[in-house]
């Protein structure tokens, strides 16, 4: 089978299209026929293999650990390991893996939930980490309610664009911070309010907010604990725009100690992957109330350029692998 496949860590041009043997199911793992696979910030990071701390969590110190590139899958179910009770050959399915770039992967039944009716798979393969990321911090981490303003940072990016959505979902107001480029996105996904950092900074407006979620990863906490409300909460996801070594891990990292030295609350949130949120987003899918948005669609070939293309930071919502 055809599979996107790295040696050593480092750029985009260590990716490269190869001739691989088909994978087969262990027990309680189901074997898919890619159909769609999403790109995520994780890939770039496993690819490069920075920051540093993503070697030291077990991807592989010299090189990666697992050679094929991709964890968000869309696709169909070929065959069922051992154990496997929920899926069948022939259904149809979204989740998590490790190696979806490539035309067959084998995933954890645990980690895949079957694909909403009403989405393509290329659609369906922009959600499984970038929406349950977004729903853990909107509805876990930030626990959002009716009526509360919520401040989404990096509205128009792949976690940023489902936190706009499920947050408006909860009855909140929110507001969206992007670039000039993706304003007219972000508007479109249901914010009330979008600020576009280039030309206006968010703490100088004067309003306070209840929650914010922060997916960009480049403001301190100093800045941003002064636009949230005394009794505030902010959910600081994952990490970027830091060096080599965290990669910006570290404001996550400082976040509770924080939280000690105030009444406001700072969560550094780094998502669980389950079938249950897969179900839960389905849901919302379904009835129309939350959709991804796929900026670009690569062939498989192509996934290289893809992960060079999101890492450029211009990506309005997903780039997507078709396969």
């Amino acid at each position: 089978m055809k599979a996107i496949v790295q040696d050593v860590y480092g750029d985009s041009d260590v990716l490269g299209l190869r001739d691989i043997p088909k994978p087969v199911p262990a027990s309680g793992e189901v074997l898919l026929q890619v159909r769609a696979a999403g790109v995520d910030q994780g890939v770039w990071h496993l690819m490069t293999g920075k920051p540093y701390l993503v070697r030291l969590l077990g991807y592989g110190l010299k090189k990666p650990k697992v050679a094929v590139r991709g964890r968000e899958v869309a696709g169909v179910v070929e065959a069922v390991g051992a154990n496997v009770t929920r899926f069948q050959p022939g259904d149809e399915v979204f989740g998590t893996c490790e190696g979806s770039f490539a035309e067959y992967v084998c995933a954890k039944e645990t980690l895949v939930a079957r694909k909403p009716a009403n989405l393509t798979f290329e659609e369906a393969a922009a959600a499984p980490i970038s929406a349950v990321t977004a729903l853990q911090a909107v509805r876990d981490a930030g626990q959002v309610a009716a009526g509360q303003k919520v401040l989404v940072i990096g509205a128009g990016g792949g976690v940023g664009s489902f936190a706009v959505q499920i947050a408006k979902d909860s009855g909140a107001e929110v507001t969206g911070v992007c670039s000039t480029g993706k304003v007219d996105l972000v508007r479109s996904l249901g914010a009330d309010h979008v600020i576009d950092y280039t030309r206006d900074d968010i703490a100088s407006s004067g309003v306070l907010y209840d929650v914010i979620i922060d997916t960009a990863g480049n403001r301190r906490l100093s800045v941003l604990r002064k636009a949230l409300t005394p009794q505030g909460t902010l959910v600081i996801v994952g990490g970027e725009g830091g060096g080599n070594v965290t990669g910006g891990f570290e404001r996550s990292m400082a976040a509770p100690l924080a939280s000690l030295l105030s009444g406001q609350t700072f969560k550094g949130l780094v998502a669980k992957e389950s079938h249950q949120d897969l179900e839960a987003l389905s849901a919302l899918f379904e009835a129309g109330r939350v959709k991804p948005f796929v900026d670009k669609v690569y062939p498989l070939a192509e996934a290289p350029a893809a992960v060079a293309y999101l890492h450029e930071g211009r990506v309005r919502g997903k780039v997507v692998v078709r396969v």
